[in-house]
């Protein structure tokens, strides 16, 4: 059974080595239920007295909810911390969108302050969607060989995503 396999990777890592795993799980909004029970079953081994690995799972927010139904009451009774982050501002998307270019490199500014608040709005301040429309605008400022991302810029990719 992989699960039982698994575990025992698990516990072994962490008595012989003491290493604590650390797994981490994204768009489980979208995970179907018998994932999710099977992840459950990854908790029934030891875990009251040690914690052998931490699993963290992300989601959108409708991951709560689909936690509170009764078959994941054993994998919801488990999880000791929860976190749920809201959408950015609008100064907190431009700050975001800053310092993403300049990890990226940028040496100037690329989107003119109206491309900025456009995104903000069309965003609602998610990063997700902050990411992949900024994306969409370097890629049509790029095809356009614009030097700067402008609000019309971001109006067409918007359109393109259909946001």
């Amino acid at each position: 059974d992989l699960f039982y396999q698994i575990q025992q990777g698990i516990e072994r890592l962490y008595h012989e080595q003491r290493v604590t795993s650390v797994f981490i799980l994204d768009e489980m909004h979208l995970a179907k239920d018998a994932f999710l029970q099977d992840i459950a079953i990854l908790f029934n081994f030891h875990m009251d007295s040690t914690n052998p690995f931490v699993l963290i799972l992300a989601g959108l927010p409708h991951l709560q909810a689909k936690l509170r139904l009764n078959q994941h009451r054993p994998l919801h009774q488990r999880i000791i911390m929860r976190y749920q982050m809201g959408p950015l501002d609008k100064e907190e998307v431009v700050g975001y969108i800053e310092h993403r270019l300049k990890q990226a490199g940028a040496k100037h500014p690329i989107f003119t302050p109206a491309a900025l608040e456009a995104i903000a709005l069309q965003s609602q301040g998610w990063p997700q969607i902050i990411n992949n429309l900024a994306t969409t605008c370097l890629l049509y400022g790029a095809q356009l060989k614009k030097h700067m991302i402008d609000e019309d810029i971001v109006r067409m990719a918007a359109e393109e995503m259909g946001y």
